[in-house]
């Protein structure tokens, strides 16, 4: 016999949020305890994290603000914030930012913002950081999610109504370098409202910033290359809400966002194998820049969520539909020439157009010392993306994708300290190629890569994935955890396709990954000490490398398996009631076992150590401090005396940063130092990356300083 009187204040709690996901999510709620260790993305459901049998990073609203005073870049703060992903590239694309050295799904309230299919890694940056209320990060592949979420998960979970009927948020701030003014100074405006009347509640945001030159620490202006100077970004963010009664409510959401840069510079183009950097320069040729601005046109996002808290005994419900329309620009670029058509080089841009239902059921029953909670449903889901170039031609023909995916889900907490997950989720895809021709690239007009008329198709992927993970709360100081986690992946099927050398669809290496991770990790807490240790492993019969032709230019994709391992430490302590501090530690490698090679830098970071000293001086005035160490990484050796694709060497670099505010009764005095010593380097992806032009060094000393208020 069922008996729902024994369900622990914790379980009734988790019980209201479930959703799907995150589509009743922590921050849309208020909760009657504090939401400081629940997560709301690994499972659909809301949990605490100590019964989560894997490692999981939360960034809360608390952390962004801080940060968001040095950077409103999301690259930056998530390199600080999650061990196990890459550090930042100091750019608009997070090309090289793997986690745990596998592509991570990019989510917004829990909708795709991945372009898989031709996977153009510039979606980390897919929203403001100022609609955000938290982030959450699982770690590892995952069989919750379906197809590109090998490495694991980044929600972005947006900002939910007050009580007050009305709370207006103004903010206004300034960034500028601090080793050469000139040009540097940009500005950005944060504007919100948002407020609860009776059963509706309401949020408005509208945020827009432009930055100046960015220059490093020599004073250059950094290069254009996915660069960020003289980037114009808007954000415009709507959540409406309604409740018809305790048990049933409607939230219809929309977020806009695009960020391009238009700058009147020309770059200087410099060689990792030469140790010379690419720098940006005024354009003063009298001829104007080639190609339209770079960035993302327009992401558009609609959301529309129906909850039922009992639809049926002891079950909710969760009608889940969005759409979603993505155009992101890339720069223009002399590798997409065809002298012999007329075409001096090209611009491409990513199209991908999503929309989507998703089924969620989320039943509880309990007996005896077991709680039971069983999530289930339908995943359906069209993904229509391409990647033509700006001046007609097809790189990447349209690819129709339909997936329509069942899963379950289950947790069994038994005797309060033993927690039990298990999941299965099958998928069945099914996608459409009309007939196409490849591109053809020339680096002269004599040497150009050959154009193959490949016939279209229908391919089909159905697959099944699992996942199962114990944990067992032994005491507060020491709680064990291990986990298994299959992902299916067939992501960036459109650079299989773009450089295929057969004739026929059927005969490209199109095949799903499937990737099981393993883990296995501890955490606690003594004292005013908390930590977490994990060790992992992921392996994929087919991975995705790449191989240079030295013929063409042109780098090929090379399925071959891969095994990625590593491990990450995470340390927090509270020296006093004003005082704590902390540090993590992250380290990875990986190989292709086929060949018995080294992974290259588009897969694999260095090592990677922060740490934090956060002084809350006292009600008014704060102070924090950022350290920032990458390691060294040299796996490779040069070819023809040199280093080709991602195989450049990474040395050590180490960067501090400092923010502080000031309360003063509604408003807010801020100074953020991005770079306060004023390193002189280039990021692990700079120098890694041998592509012409990605040498780029990063911010010198940057002044961030603000002032906002709350009415």
């Amino acid at each position: 016999m069922f008996k729902l009187t024994q369900v622990s204040t914790a379980t009734r709690y988790a019980l209201c949020l479930l959703a799907l996901p995150t589509s009743v999510a922590a921050n849309e709620i208020q909760p009657v305890t504090s939401m400081e260790r629940m997560i709301v993305t690994g499972s659909r459901l809301a949990e605490r994290i100590d019964e989560v049998p894997s490692s999981v990073t939360l960034i809360d609203q608390q952390a962004l603000a801080q940060d968001m005073l040095i950077s409103t870049e999301l690259q930056n703060l998530l390199a600080f914030r999650v061990p196990g992903l890459a550090p930042s590239t100091g750019t608009s694309s997070n090309s090289g930012q793997n986690l745990r050295g596998r592509a991570a799904l990019v989510l917004i309230d829990g909708v795709p913002q991945s372009t898989p299919l031709r996977n153009g890694q510039l979606d980390i940056s897919s929203i403001d950081a100022g609609v955000i209320e938290r982030i959450e990060v699982i770690k590892g592949s995952t069989s919750i999610y379906g197809n590109g979420a090998s490495g694991g998960i980044i929600n972005y979970i947006t900002k939910h109504a007050s009580d007050d009927k009305a709370r207006v948020n103004v903010g206004v701030s300034s960034k500028f370098s601090a080793v050469k003014l000139q040009d540097s100074a940009g500005y950005r405006v944060d504007t919100s409202i948002d407020g609860t009347l009776d059963d509706f509640s309401y949020v408005f945001s509208a945020i827009t910033e432009k930055t100046g030159v960015e220059r490093d620490a020599e004073g250059d202006i950094i290069g254009l290359v996915y660069g960020l100077s003289e980037t114009e970004s808007n954000n415009f963010f709507t959540k409406l809400g309604y409740q018809f009664d305790d048990d049933k409510s409607i939230k219809l959401t929309y977020n806009y966002y695009e960020a391009q840069q238009d700058a009147d510079l020309i770059d200087v183009i410099g060689s990792v194998n030469s140790g010379v950097k690419t720098y940006a320069i005024k354009n003063t040729t009298g001829i104007a820049n080639q190609g339209v601005p770079q960035g993302p046109r327009g992401n558009h996002n609609v959301m529309l969520k129906y909850v039922d808290q009992d639809i049926f005994p002891h079950t909710q419900l969760t009608l889940d539909g969005y759409a979603q329309k993505i155009e992101n620009m890339f720069f223009y670029s002399t590798a997409l020439a065809n002298l012999s058509e007329g075409y001096a080089g090209g611009q491409s841009l990513i199209k991908s157009e999503k929309q989507g239902m998703r089924i969620n059921f989320v039943t509880q029953v309990d007996w005896d010392n077991i709680e039971s909670t069983f999530i289930y449903g339908l995943d359906a889901l069209e993904d229509i993306s391409s990647q033509p170039l700006e001046d007609g031609r097809i790189w990447v023909p349209e690819m129709d994708m339909q997936n329509l995916a069942f899963y379950l889900q289950t947790k069994f907490v038994i005797a309060d300290d033993w927690i039990l997950k298990a999941g299965i989720r099958q998928d069945s895809v099914d996608l459409t190629v009309d007939d196409y021709q490849t591109l053809k690239l020339c680096r002269t007009e004599s040497t150009c890569s050959v154009p193959f008329d490949v016939t279209g198709g229908d391919l089909a992927y159905d697959s099944t994935t699992y996942n199962v993970g114990l944990r067992y709360n032994l005491s507060d100081a020491f709680s064990p955890f291990m986990s298994f986690s299959q992902g299916a992946d067939i992501s960036d099927l459109g650079r299989l396709l773009r450089t295929a050398t057969v004739n026929d669809i059927n005969l490209i290496r199109t095949e799903a990954s499937i990737v099981d991770n393993y883990e296995l990790g501890f955490s606690g807490y003594m004292g005013e000490l908390r930590y977490e240790f994990a060790a992992y492993r992921s392996e994929s019969e087919l991975g995705t490398s790449n191989s240079f032709d030295a013929t063409t230019g042109v780098y090929l994709p090379v399925r071959a398996p891969q095994k990625i391992w590593g491990y990450e430490a995470q340390l927090d302590y509270d020296l006093t009631e004003d005082i704590s501090t902390g540090l993590s530690y992250s380290w990875i490698e990986g190989k292709d076992t086929e060949a018995d090679v080294y992974l290259d830098g588009s897969t694999i970071s260095a090592p990677k150590l922060t740490s934090y000293v956060n002084w809350q001086a006292n009600d008014a005035f704060n102070v924090g401090i950022h350290y920032i160490y990458v390691g060294d990484r040299n796996r490779f050796e040069k070819i023809n005396d040199q280093y080709v694709g991602a195989q450049g060497p990474i040395e050590h670099y180490n960067v501090v940063n400092v923010s502080s505010s000031y309360q003063l009764n509604q408003w807010q005095l801020s100074l953020g130092i991005e770079n306060l010593l004023n390193e002189d380097y280039f990021s692990a992806r700079s120098q890694a990356y041998t592509y012409g032009g990605y040498n780029t060094k990063s911010l010198g000393t940057t002044i961030n300083l603000g002032v906002k208020a709350r009415f």
